[in-house]
């Protein structure tokens, strides 16, 4: 990976920590856990999560209002009246948010209401698109392609980087493979192998690892166990009525029962997890 000149750890202690809000992190020696459901469906919803969820150690929501679909007649999303809805929960509870977007045209929108803005597994080498999130002011969660190498993916971070933006968090979250029982298998190697190459911040979705909630808890504390820098896992009130993923969502009291559970495995690697903002509760109107 000679041509990664940005994205190549340089010496030994080279760590970049990017920012998410004043408050939270991603890199530094706190675990960082961003919650919440694949698609943001109602503000009764989404404010039902964060106020579940701001009572543990939390660091972000996240939730789609731009979602890619397999199928044109699945449900692909509530757009700006999504983030509108992010932008109101982050506000009473103090949560930064994050959301993907998926095209150019959606960079101006999605950086106006979130805070950090996420190019999903089937964008990750949607050249353009990394182009202009270079020039975005805003830090960038890049997931890793269901097939990509790892090179790859960490050439997918340097378009970013080349174009003017250093604050990406790569994301593993499972590889294509034959066996058909998991939705993808979790490539925990490679946390190890982008800890060891690069200096950028490395979080795990065992979400969309695995496809089934009974996995997710456990994958989640090994991707810890094995230096991941955070989390994000999809969640939901009523998982089986969510409308995007549900076989894959937590249900809101097993999310706070894993986060709980990290704990000691957090502390076990020399780490801790980040704690939770102090909440408003007052949800307001975004224009």
């Amino acid at each position: 990976m000679l041509e990664a000149k940005l994205t190549t750890k340089t010496h030994a202690d080279h760590r970049t920590v990017v920012n998410l809000s004043h408050q939270v992190a991603i890199g530094g020696s706190a675990i960082v856990v961003i919650g919440g459901p694949c698609t943001v469906e109602s503000l009764e919803q989404m404010e039902q999560v964060a106020r579940s969820l701001s009572t543990v150690s939390i660091s972000a929501l996240r939730g789609g209002v731009y979602k890619p679909r397999t199928s044109p007649y699945s449900f692909q999303g509530m757009g700006v009246d999504g983030l509108r809805i992010l932008a109101s929960v982050r506000q009473a509870y103090g949560l930064p948010v994050v959301t993907e977007v998926m095209s150019i045209g959606q960079i101006d929108p999605v950086a106006t209401y979130a805070d950090m803005l996420q190019v999903g597994s089937r964008n990750m080498q949607n050249f353009e698109l990394l182009k202009a999130l270079g020039s975005v002011n805003k830090p960038i969660l890049l997931k890793r392609g269901l097939a990509a190498t790892i090179e790859e993916f960490v050439m997918a971070a340097e378009y970013i980087m080349a174009h003017g933006n250093p604050n990406v968090v790569l994301c593993e979250r499972g590889i294509r493979s034959f066996d058909p029982y998991t939705r993808n298998v979790l490539d925990l190697g490679a946390v190890v192998a982008l800890k060891q190459l690069t200096h950028l911040p490395v979080i795990i979705d065992p979400s969309h690892a695995a496809g089934k909630r009974e996995l997710v808890p456990d994958l989640a504390r090994a991707a810890i166990a094995a230096g991941a820098d955070g989390l994000i896992i999809e969640c939901h009130p009523e998982p089986e009525k969510s409308v995007s993923d549900a076989r894959q969502a937590l249900s809101l009291e097993t999310m706070q029962e894993l986060v709980q559970s990290v704990t000691a495995i957090a502390t076990a690697v020399g780490r801790s997890l980040h704690q939770p903002p102090v909440a408003s509760n007052q949800l307001v109107a975004i224009g």
